[in-house]
């Protein structure tokens, strides 16, 4: 029996490494990993806070693209509907947890930026950048209009949401402030609203409507180990990720200073892209290859996302650790994500684009970008 243990436990081990094996081979940026023990020590001996943020936000890249790689793989041993309710719930995870840890450490600015930064890099940079890829050398691309126009309503409707608490607070308060008894239950009773409405969304998307929305070409993929691997590994690198955010968290005020720029920025670019970033270059990459449904899905999904489920949750959370934090978003931000709803939307009417309608997406982003370089800490 002892013997029988052992020789499974030998099988897992030789699975899990040939995974990881395999993992690293795949992509080039696996080679940042190395940033990993770099920022440890950087963080350990005091180097100057910039060094070390930078270093955790090289680090974040890769772990972001493992993530994502280690569920598709647990999620393609299971059904389809348990498959796609796992890479929808981590579909987002760093973002989450960097997010988590800047809510810790009151950061709560920082956090709202952040999920700012994330809905408009997927619904103008990376969609943007991926029609560019998709568009040259063809006349036309063509993708679910469908897909994109439900991702584009649920947008619409984040949008709503973060507006409603800023028409709350200048209705009754005249001004925007973050901070009050009423506008704390009210931001609480939205985001449970739109964490229903994202629990309802993917019982449309993954039963439902599957059949109709799906319609995704997948790259063949030769054949790997079994589940449990992939959660050994999914595990390992969620700790690492939690190492790497609370060192990148930690030195934001210290880079902020020594640089400065204002956390607004650092929330709404620097770790919004550094989150998305592995996710960015896939749905480009796929777009070149002629893979627009699936680009679009991408870049739409994972905004869609953080709008619906990862803003909300944060909110959640925030009660259950006894610091409330609202919905109130600045103007800049909740005119981002407007522009954001209303270009997608605009852009998914159709079912079709070019390179150079992914132009002006990309144009729009940088002009929000530039604006958000230079809006004053509040």
């Amino acid at each position: 029996m002892r013997g029988a243990t052992t020789a499974r436990e030998r099988g897992l081990v030789h699975r899990t490494v040939r995974l990881i094996i395999d993992l690293l081979s795949e992509s080039a940026l696996n080679w940042l990993l190395i940033a990993i023990p770099a920022s440890i020590i950087l963080q350990i001996i005091g180097a100057p806070a910039p060094l070390t943020f930078f270093a955790a936000t090289v680090a974040l890249i890769p772990l972001a693209a493992i993530i994502g790689q280690t569920t598709e793989e647990i999620a393609s041993h299971t059904g389809p509907v348990a498959g796609g309710l796992l890479s929808a719930t981590f579909g987002n995870a760093t973002e989450l947890v960097v997010a988590i840890f800047a809510m810790i450490h009151g950061l709560d600015e920082v956090v709202k930026a952040s999920i700012t930064g994330s809905i408009i890099g997927n619904a103008l940079l990376v969609l943007g950048m991926s029609m560019i890829a998709a568009g040259i050398g063809r006349e036309r691309v063509f993708f679910n209009r469908v897909a994109a126009s439900t991702s584009a309503a649920t947008l619409l409707l984040a949008v709503a949401a973060l507006v409603m608490p800023a028409v709350f607070n200048l209705t009754v308060y005249g001004r925007l402030q973050n901070a009050s008894p009423a506008l704390d239950r009210l931001s609480l009773l939205v985001a449970i609203v739109l964490i229903a409405t994202y629990g309802l969304s993917l019982v449309f998307s993954l039963v439902t409507h599957r059949a109709m929305l799906v319609n995704l070409a997948e790259v063949p993929e030769q054949p790997r180990p079994g589940a449990m691997p992939a959660v050994i590994v999914l595990a390992t690198v969620t700790l690492l990720t939690t190492v790497e955010s609370d060192i990148l968290v930690g030195t934001i005020e210290g880079t902020t200073r020594a640089l400065g720029i204002t956390e607004f920025f650092v929330g709404a670019i620097i770790i919004a892209i550094v989150g998305n970033a592995a996710e960015h270059l896939s749905a480009v990459l796929v777009a070149h290859h002629g893979q627009m449904d699936l680009a679009v899905h991408i870049a739409t999904g994972s905004s869609t996302q953080i709008a619906v489920f990862v803003a909300p949750f944060l909110v959640i959370l925030s009660w259950l650790l006894a610091r409330p934090m609202s919905l109130v978003f600045n103007a800049f931000e909740i005119a981002a994500v407007a522009l954001a709803g209303v270009v997608v939307t605009v852009a998914a009417l159709d079912g079709e684009t070019n390179w150079f309608e992914g132009v002006q997406l990309v144009a729009v982003y940088l002009i929000l970008a530039i604006a958000f370089f230079y809006v004053p800490v509040s």
